[in-house]
Parts: structure tokens; C-alpha cells; sequence
């Protein structure tokens, strides 16, 4: 397939492919009369990236995938302890959330059930 259409099925701008080519995070596609052409896993591949992405893996680290065993390991376990910590952050932040649409009070600060959370996630973390 052409750029253009790999970009469509990829949903991603054709410049985008291009970059991650030009940083390694790609194969070099096939070239015919000097149009790129990719094959079906290109967008699978793009998939998978634009997933670590998300997960907030920098270009870096995701090119670290394509490196020897123990660096992706250490890189992968790195990057799943500081996942599980943003997902701490992010249920905390969910609670506080929930309880303040509950609460009565104007200053949430000073509510005794957000002030005994804070207590206990100072005490936890």
C-alpha cells in the first residue's frame, strides 16, 4: 500500500510515518518507482506505536523495543512502575473528585473525610 493509503487505515498523518521511518521506529517500507509501499503489518505496527504513546513511553523508549533483551527489560520495568504510580495518583485524584461532588462544604480542605483520605494517602505513599 502507498503512504496515503496507509495513513487513512492508520488514521495518522503521512508526515508522521515519515518521521517515525526517519527515527528508526518504522522499517524502511519498499520502494517502487520511488513511491514507498508498505505492507499490512506497517499498520499494526503503527497501532502498537501510536499505544505507547499513549501509555506515555517517550520516541526513545519506544525505539528501546527494538533493542537487545536486557535494556527492553530494564526500560519495560521502569516504565511499568511509573505506570502503577500514575495509576495511584490517578485514583486518588478520582476519589478526591467523587468526594468533592459529594461534600457540603464550601473549602474542601477543611472536610474531615477528605482531610482522614489525605492522612491516609501521606501514610501509604
Amino acid at each position: 500500500m502507498t503512504i496515503g493509503q496507509l495513513a487513512e487505515i492508520a488514521d495518522v498523518p503521512a508526515s508522521a510515518i515519515r518521521f517515525w521511518e526517519r527515527q528508526g521506529l518504522l522499517p524502511p517500507p519498499e520502494r517502487r518507482s520511488g513511491q514507498r509501499r508498505y505492507p499490512p503489518q506497517a499498520a499494526e505496527r503503527i497501532v502498537l506505536l501510536r499505544k505507547f504513546q499513549q501509555a506515555g513511553l517517550s520516541l526513545a523508549e519506544v525505539g528501546e523495543f527494538q533493542q537487545d533483551q536486557p535494556r527492553r527489560q530494564a526500560m519495560i520495568r521502569a516504565k511499568v512502575a511509573e505506570i502503577e504510580q500514575r495509576m495511584v495518583d490517578l485514583d486518588h485524584a478520582h476519589q478526591l473528585l467523587t468526594h468533592a461532588l459529594r461534600c457540603s462544604r464550601t473549602d474542601i480542605v477543611s472536610c474531615p473525610t477528605f482531610r482522614e483520605q489525605m492522612a491516609t494517602w501521606s501514610r501509604s505513599g
